[in-house]
């Protein structure tokens, strides 16, 4: 079911300006949010919430890694119940961080919870619902008296939140919406918004106003638009800009979780929404905060950056993915092609066969033949130092224009030109030409050129502090100009940590691909001078790409783990489970595996997932095939098993390919 949107209203400050969103002031213990407070980091426990000791040293690992709210799970009336244990611990200790009480399906703890610590999580898809996965036709007074169950089973926290001074975090989860909402809106953004506003009202009338709000899913397409929606949603009806807590939910972990969670926090925060950041990796908490703090740093200075020309109005819908219409190049635009990868390799001379294994092309000397895998890149640019020995097929080589006048073989490598060059060009590759330029060389002669030149594809960049937004900028104008030439996204980076080139990258180019624009990406890194290590940076600019594109799901080159960070509920080791279920799958590209550590969130925020891995008890897991359960109660010691005979049986399984010794 897809929402109908009757207008397009701008759900932030400014679209090409960095402005932040200013929402109310929320008081959370001593670290109020929101308001002029600076974007807050947090984190969540994954220790068993009865082990006093051991939440207590978690928690202090944590703030001292720069949470400076931790989230504690309280399933139950006795994990609630010692939550004032965990919390006597830590102030005897010194430690006055505030304390977040997570909370699903039981209304009776969250109400203890909240009389303990400085903040509750309710979540409205399990807080007063059921979910059995049913489609349930509701007249419209009865949807109003489900509302009024709701409002009296919700009403007594309420009271207890404002008698108490403990603040409230209405959370939607995308995989845990009711039945009500899934059968009234669909599994939409949409839906995920009325699922909060539910809740949202009844605290309004009751006057209660100490609230944070959440759109988490783990796909961050989905992400993105529920929160945009939602802030259009509180505008409309009036109701007061909450402070809002981002988060990709199960975004699993390494290169992959950091990429994902920077597509769907980052192009927010680009957007100048968010009040409070939670990254949700498979690994240990306290990895998370600094992976936050990598994204919110960004942030800090950014209202200084050069001005970048207004637009009242963005000329596509923010809230709906519809992919930029583009005329077809080659292998590049038309709707069809999925967005090329270009590795930037200029600044490396380029000799062996063996140095270009950093962009996914092995060469085999015994059988003398290539062989790419699932993340080759699809053209090299090397700029004025071309590569003299033959490119495996599948790769072509960009070279500068200059350079490529003189080329002896002007079929098989192509041109990059300047906006000048093209200007003045007499001579073009008959297929595909590739112009660069950013949004200030954008003029009418420009424009004029693109739109007249049928075997063009644009590679576009910025050297604005806010790139994002100069190029977002820059393709809306090519929309209301009517220009449909394919684009390329470049962004170049100076050397930093590796963690912080994929949050840049990903946060840059992910939040265009997120609004349908792209048609290719080249990341690099730029003043390496030697060699190996530039070889290495090329690695990881070549999977980063590919990361993106994967999860922005414009181009899937690997399979996809949709992995929950664990918590107190976990039944399993999900570290070391999710480990070794991707030791033997992650050959398996374009399928989606969910692995959840409960029963809580797993079956609905892995319903994106093709195959799912849930823990139903101790030494027990539940096997799905999409949302539908295939195998309950299967001993964990037999469990990746039978997943993978799951896979077999559907015909989506495939053996490892055995690779001969390549240079």
């Amino acid at each position: 079911m897809n929402p109908e949107i009757t207008s397009i209203k701008q759900y932030c400050n400014s679209l090409v300006s960095y402005s932040r969103r200013k929402s109310i002031e929320v008081s959370i213990g001593d670290v109020p949010m929101g308001g002029n407070n600076p974007i807050r980091i947090q984190s969540m426990t994954t220790v068993d919430t009865m082990d006093t000791l051991g939440s207590v040293e978690q928690t202090i690992r944590m703030v001292e890694a720069g949470c400076e709210y931790v989230r504690i799970t309280a399933p139950s009336i006795k994990e609630a119940q010692n939550l004032e244990a965990i919390k006597n611990e830590l102030r005897k200790r010194g430690y006055t961080v505030p304390l977040i009480a997570d909370i699903h399906f039981t209304p009776n703890a969250a109400e203890l919870a909240a009389r303990i610590v400085e903040k509750v999580r309710v979540n409205p898809g399990n807080y007063a619902d059921k979910k059995r996965f049913e489609t349930i036709d509701y007249t419209d007074s009865a949807y109003q008296e489900e509302l009024e169950r709701i409002r009296k089973k919700f009403t007594p926290l309420v009271n207890i939140c404002k008698e108490y001074g403990t603040a409230m975090r209405i959370g939607t989860n995308h995989g845990s919406l009711s039945d009500r909402i899934m059968s009234r809106y669909g599994d939409t953004p949409l839906g995920m918004v009325e699922s909060a506003l539910e809740f949202l009202r009844i605290c309004e009338d009751l006057q209660f106003y100490n609230i944070v709000l959440s759109m988490k899913a783990s796909n961050p397409q989905v992400m993105v638009q529920a929160y945009r929606l939602l802030v259009q949603k509180l505008d409309e009806e009036g109701l007061k800009p909450y402070p809002l807590h981002l988060g990709v939910t199960e975004a699993g972990d390494g290169e992959d979780g950091r990429i994902k969670s920077a597509v769907g926090i980052g192009t927010l925060l680009e957007d100048g929404l968010g009040d409070t950041v939670r990254v949700s990796l498979t690994e240990e908490p306290e990895a998370e905060a600094p992976v936050a703090k990598t994204m919110v740093d960004r942030y800090v200075n950014r209202s200084g950056h050069a001005a970048i020309a207004d637009i009242i109005e963005s000329p596509v819908n923010p809230f709906v993915y519809n992919r930029r219409q583009t005329r077809e190049v080659g292998n590049f635009g038309g709707g069809h092609h999925v967005p090329r990868v270009i590795a930037d390799l200029s600044e490396i001379q380029i000799s062996e066969y063996k140095d270009l294994k950093c962009i996914g092309h092995f060469y085999l000397p015994e059988p003398d033949k290539w062989r790419m895998n699932d993340q080759g890149a699809d053209y090299v640019y090397t700029g004025s130092n071309p590569i003299a020995f033959m490119l495996p097929n599948g790769l072509k080589e960009i070279r500068d224009y200059s350079v490529w006048l003189k080329s002896a073989d002007k079929v098989n490598t192509l041109p990059l030109l300047t906006k000048q060059e093209l200007l003045e060009a007499e001579t073009l590759h008959p297929e595909i030409n590739f112009v660069r330029f950013c949004i200030n060389e954008l003029n009418d002669l420009l424009l004029t050129r693109l739109k007249n030149t049928n075997n063009l594809v644009a590679i576009v960049y910025s050297d604005n502090q806010h790139a994002m937004a100069e190029l977002r900028r820059l393709f809306f104008e090519l929309v209301q100009q009517g220009v449909d030439i394919p684009v390329v996204i470049q962004r170049v980076y100076p050397v930093v940590p590796e963690d912080n080139f994929r949050v840049y990258a990903a946060t840059d180019a992910g939040g265009l691909f997120i609004d349908g624009f792209g048609d290719g990406i080249m990341t690099s890194v730029t003043g390496i001078a030697d060699k190996d290590e530039q070889l290495r940076w090329a690695d990881v600019c070549n999977k980063t790409s590919f990361g993106i594109l994967q999860a922005t799901r414009n181009r899937m080159s690997k399979t996809e783990y949709i992995s929950c960070p664990s918590c107190g509920r976990t039944l399993f080791d999900l570290q070391e489970t999710t480990a070794m279920i991707r030791k033997r799958t992650d050959h398996l590209k374009g399928v989606k595996i969910g692995i959840m550590g409960c029963i809580v969130n797993g079956p609905g925020e892995m319903a994106d997932a093709d195959y799912g891995y849930v823990g139903s008890g101790p030494g027990r897991i539940t096997l799905y095939r999409g949302k539908e359960v295939v195998k309950r109660n299967v001993p964990s010691v037999n469990a990746v098993d039978e997943l993978i005979g799951l896979i077999k049986e559907d015909g989506n399984w495939f053996q490892p390919e055995v690779v001969e010794e390549s240079i």
